[in-house]
């Protein structure tokens, strides 16, 4: 009994040591940014870094903001930004959604005192900003009145102050700014703002699509019209709010809109096109295609940023809801496609793209499409076409993500578009919203607000720690009928139970002794 009485004791009979595990994860010193549109000069839309997003819970939802959100939030040093149609610029913190600054930069224009449009009931800054985090400079274009009339304004704040650094007239020479709409986002390209103009919906009045390119410390802006000869109107630069897209030996690509002239036998003006520029905005080649002129008649424009892919192939599409492929050393001119893919899906497709490898998700109105593109031969495979989303996607921790015009924000299966992920973030204010992917979070706008989520990057550091609480002295233990986990048994108790067995095998033979000498006396 003594022997058992010790065992006991060693076996915990006497104290109880209990454990307890804490996982934490701590975010990377420096936690990828999203500084343009789509996160890249080349717009690829793709995070590669994100390990994983979160949509369980918001990890915070910012104060409603004075004005409509139309360009997409951008995050770096800490901070999420976002520019509203009353032109103020917010500084969020990336920590919390709270405003750690504004800035308001103008006094946007009313609704009422333009041509046409369908922004209401103020216009101020449309395109998504862009940061030269370098500079430490956030760039906008702002519509705001200037004595008392229309004027497009590029402003450059201290990103980290809200300090205005630069204010410059950006309307072109002769142009009519009532009549332009700054639409795209802003890119960067050789230390200048780059971004595009097109027209009010409904293409009032009479206006040229524009690339327009400025020093970013200010001066003298490059420019090139589309649709710019005599008697000659349209050809937007608006790319369903897609920055213009910079490749990798600072060439700029923009999809131009539908032109006014309606007649094949008319000199080509530029429209409906696929367009590579240089750096100094000389034209470098393009692609239309063959019924460009008919297009230009029914407002079938090529209307989504040029996907560039890594072999040297260029896609493009637009609202006559085909996908052409293209060869980008040698567009073709009118007609000059290597492929295309007719009726990819059921609506218009307008807006930036996500480029993932030989596969391209692009912005259908009726729901995000994925085309898969081959280079020998040269084709293109509609992969999957998804009737939830819309917006423009970008990709982050295997999945695509789109908003839809319902307010939801979904995850997309890459391979089959089947539906991963879903949650509510609010009805947007555009055809066009797109969430972002920085500072640890997925960025979702609704019409006047962000909303973000957990999204850390593979580069987060992850501890585990397991800490001992101290022993407690315990009278009595509870035998669980339950079975125990794998390798989770002690071994003490193990010696226990043996020691216990042994005795009562002992103790069982010494009766039956005593009990034989009884009889046999």
């Amino acid at each position: 009994m003594a022997a058992v009485i010790a065992l006991l004791a060693l076996a915990g009979g006497g104290t109880a040591l209990a454990a307890t595990t804490t996982t934490t994860t701590t975010p990377s010193p420096s936690a990828p940014s999203w500084t343009v549109y789509h996160g890249d000069p080349e717009g690829s839309g793709v995070a590669t870094s994100v390990s994983s997003v979160t949509l369980s819970s918001a990890a915070w939802t910012s104060p409603a903001l004075d004005g409509q959100l139309y360009g997409e939030p951008l995050a770096w040093n800490g901070h999420v930004f976002v520019a509203t149609e009353n032109d103020t610029v917010y500084a969020l913190s990336a920590a919390t959604g709270a405003i750690e600054w504004s800035s308001h930069v103008g006094t946007p224009v009313p609704s009422g005192s333009l041509p046409c449009g369908d922004i209401s009931p103020t216009v101020g800054i449309t395109g998504t900003p862009v940061i030269d985090g370098a500079r430490s400079e956030l760039f906008v274009v702002a519509d705001e009145l200037v004595k008392g009339s229309p004027a497009h304004e590029l402003v450059g704040l201290n990103a980290t102050t809200g300090k205005t650094d630069l204010t410059q007239d950006v309307d072109p020479a002769g142009s009519t700014p009532s009549a332009l709409l700054q639409r795209t986002g802003l890119t960067l390209d050789a230390s200048r703002v780059v971004f595009g103009y097109g027209g009010n919906y409904g293409d009032c009045s009479s206006y040229h699509g524009w690339v327009i390119s400025v020093p970013e410390a200010g001066g003298t802006p490059a420019e090139l019209a589309v649709d710019a000869a005599s008697g000659e109107s349209q050809g937007a630069i608006w790319m369903g709010g897609a920055a213009p897209v910079v490749d990798a030996q600072g060439d700029i690509w923009v999809s131009a809109g539908n032109g006014s002239v309606y007649s094949s036998s008319h000199a080509y003006d530029d429209s409906d096109s696929v367009l590579e520029l240089s750096s100094s905005l000389t034209l470098l080649q393009y692609f239309a295609p063959a019924s460009w002129a008919a297009n230009n008649s029914r407002d079938l424009d090529m209307s989504t940023a040029p996907a560039l892919l890594a072999d040297g192939q260029v896609v493009g599409a637009g609202k006559a809801r085909i996908v052409y492929l293209l060869n980008g050393s040698s567009l073709g001119g009118v007609g000059g496609q290597q492929a295309s893919l007719g009726d990819a899906c059921g609506d218009d497709i307008d807006g930036g793209v996500a480029v993932q490898g030989a596969t391209v998700y692009l912005p259908c109105l009726s729901g995000t499409i994925a085309v898969q593109v081959s280079s020998a031969p040269a084709g293109l495979h509609l992969l999957w076409s998804s009737s939830v989303g819309g917006g423009p996607p970008v990709v982050a921790a295997g999945l695509v993500w789109t908003i839809g015009q319902n307010g939801d924000l979904y995850g997309l299966n890459p391979t089959t578009g089947a539906v991963r992920e879903r949650t509510t973030v609010g009805m947007p204010a555009n055809h066009f919203p797109t969430p972002s992917v920085g500072a640890g979070l997925l960025l979702a706008p609704a019409a006047d607000r962000v909303v973000a989520f957990s999204a850390p990057s593979a580069s987060a550091s992850t501890t585990t720690t397991t800490t001992a609480a101290p022993r407690t002295t315990t009278t009595a233990r509870t035998t669980s009928t339950s079975a125990p986990a794998e390798g989770g048994g002690s071994s003490a108790w193990v010696a226990v139970a043996a020691v216990i067995g042994g005795l009562v095998v002992v103790g069982g033979l010494a009766w039956l002794l005593l009990r034989r000498r009884q009889r046999n006396q």
